[in-house]
């Protein structure tokens, strides 16, 4: 099976303050790179994550490249479309676990690459 590793400059900011309130303990973020194949419906590989600890640090911006490995098994990604999708896990010091999400479309990884 052939392998490629892609490599990406991403530029992140958010305003998550809004999710902190006197039940909030943290905030867990994570940066994904989603798309569809023949086999699967969604396809989801994490390229950045973080954890927010405070209302303080809820509101940043970030210049870096993907934390883990954006690999194209199978050359499944050439040409293709994908989406980036911002998740955010709001832990709360008592009750449930709250999920949202923000997906930003229209990205496209070339048709040849090595």
């Amino acid at each position: 099976m052939e392998l490629a590793y892609v490599s990406l400059t991403l530029n992140i900011s958010a305003d998550l303050q809004s999710l902190f309130t006197w039940n909030t303990k943290q905030v867990f973020v994570f940066l994904a790179a989603e798309y569809e194949t023949s086999k699967n419906s969604l396809n989801q590989i994490s390229l950045w994550d973080g954890i927010i600890a405070s209302k303080e640090h809820a509101k940043f911006w970030t210049h870096t490249s993907n934390k883990y490995r954006f690999i194209d098994q199978g050359s499944n990604l050439r040409g293709k479309e994908f989406n980036l999708t911002l998740h955010w896990h709001v832990m709360p010091k008592t009750g449930k676990m709250f999920a949202d999400k923000l997906v930003m479309s229209g990205y496209r990884l070339p048709k040849e690459y090595r």
